[in-house]
């Protein structure tokens, strides 16, 4: 998504930022598993149609995902500001659960908690969702 889809630069509201990160990540799965056949046909085919990627891959940046702040941009809940932290997966070499949150208090916990609103099945749990009086969605 970062370099083939034009959406990614109003959505990562620093994209160069993103951009070098995921190139960095990139390269360290690279020397973890230089003979994974799917890794390299996404450097492949991202060096054909990126220049911006090919520059970047040039460069041989190393970095793992760990954590970072994530400014982003969503078409309904506008700016967000949001914290990523990445795990390692014991049981599952190779995988990795990264958790997003925002700062409890802040204008993107309210953002995120209007999107869940918005796109919660109001059928889940057999409870019907309502509208409150300030237009909220909840659940009786």
């Amino acid at each position: 998504m970062v370099f083939l889809d034009p959406a990614a630069r109003r959505f990562h509201r620093e994209w160069r930022r993103t951009a070098s990160s995921t190139v960095a990540e990139l390269h360290r799965a690279a020397g973890l598993t230089p003979d994974d056949p799917r890794l390299n046909e996404v450097v492949g085919e991202l060096a054909l149609k990126s220049e911006e990627f090919r520059s970047l891959w040039a460069r041989h940046d190393v970095r793992g995902k760990t954590g970072d702040a994530k400014p982003l941009h969503h078409s309904e809940a506008g700016d967000l500001d949001l914290r990523y932290d990445s795990f390692t997966v014991n049981g599952a070499p190779g995988q990795q659960l990264i958790v997003y949150q925002a700062v409890r208090g802040s204008a993107s916990e309210g953002a995120l908690a209007l999107l869940g609103s918005l796109h919660a099945d109001p059928h889940v749990g057999g409870d019907q969702a309502v509208r409150d009086r300030n237009g909220r969605r909840r659940f009786e």
